[in-house]
């Protein structure tokens, strides 16, 4: 009752046709079988109607009994029929059955090949699948804690030019100030030291794959995001502020964004990853004016994985 209803099965115009022209084909053939049994027996019964039960005895044509003509003239008809059969209909013959066969074989192994093309790319979705269950299984191993993106980015996903913010505004930092403050952040090398100074009431990650990196008391230096998001473990809310290659890496980690989006293109040698609708939800959005204090419009936007 539950289950799930059978579709009718589907038959191509070829196949059909092979199918309609094998049963026409076999029909023909049963009516010349028929055809020549009651021959037979009809030549039969007027030979012994006319030698034995004497019926028209005195009837004779050219000199000749008369059964002898109705069995020439059923003859002549059923040399027709059997003509028609093997003759005429000839392009229905073993050699038009092979050809129909052949295109019929060529159709199926061209829906083989599809259904084989179509199954590899189903197997291949299935693999990215399973990375995927990885990488969040791998994500959720490591990262415990409420682990926060947080980025200023244009309309082109421009983040920064020459290890320098493009523009200035005013709210996007107090925001940045705002939700960091007292927590981990988690950055690269470059963006490190893009800074005057390590920022006030805050724990510095800094992943740089150099040896002996110097960095000033406080301040964490690891070699992996892994080990990075590892430091931060005791953070109930670390957060990822950059450069391009390590918010990369962070994406399939992270849980939530906190976007800055501002509403225009810039020029710029860093850029942040376009965010897949598919992985994430938008769940705010707060729209803000350019006004003197801010030269673009950009909008608070928060993002969390689903």
């Amino acid at each position: 009752m539950f289950g799930k209803k059978k579709l009718p099965p589907q038959i191509d115009k070829d196949q059909l046709e092979l199918i309609q022209n094998a049963q026409k084909r076999i029909k023909q053939k049963k009516r010349l079988y028929a055809h020549f049994v009651i021959f037979l027996l009809g030549a039969v019964f007027l030979i012994l109607a006319n030698t034995v039960l004497g019926i028209g005895q005195d009837i004779t044509f050219f000199g000749k009994e008369w059964f002898l003509f109705a069995i020439l003239i059923w003859s002549f008809f059923f040399i027709y029929h059997l003509f028609n059969v093997f003759i005429t209909h000839k392009f229905m013959g073993k050699d038009w059955e092979q050809k129909q066969l052949d295109k019929l074989v060529a159709k199926q192994k061209e829906r083989i090949d599809i259904l084989k093309k179509n199954l590899s790319k189903e197997e291949i979705g299935q693999a990215k699948n399973e990375v995927l269950k990885e990488q969040k299984s791998k994500a959720l191993k490591l990262n415990k804690s409420n682990l926060t993106i947080i980025v200023a980015a244009a309309k082109n996903d421009a983040i920064g030019k020459d290890n320098k913010l493009i523009w200035h505004l005013s709210d996007d930092l107090k925001r940045f100030k705002n939700l960091t403050n007292g927590h981990h952040i988690i950055m690269g090398r470059k963006t490190f030291e893009s800074f005057p100074q390590p920022l006030p009431n805050r724990t510095h990650v800094v992943i740089t794959r150099q040896q002996n990196y110097q960095v000033p008391n406080g301040v964490i230096v690891v070699n992996n995001l892994e080990d990075a998001i590892d430091a931060s473990k005791n953070d109930s809310q670390p957060f990822i502020i950059g450069g391009g290659e390590i918010y990369k890496q962070a994406m399939t980690v992270a849980n939530k964004i906190e976007l800055t989006r501002v509403h225009n293109d810039f020029e710029a040698d860093t850029f942040f990853p376009e965010i897949d609708p598919s992985a994430w939800e938008e769940v705010s959005n707060t729209y803000h004016e350019k006004d003197e204090n801010h030269k673009y419009d950009f909008s608070f936007i928060t993002y969390l994985k689903k």
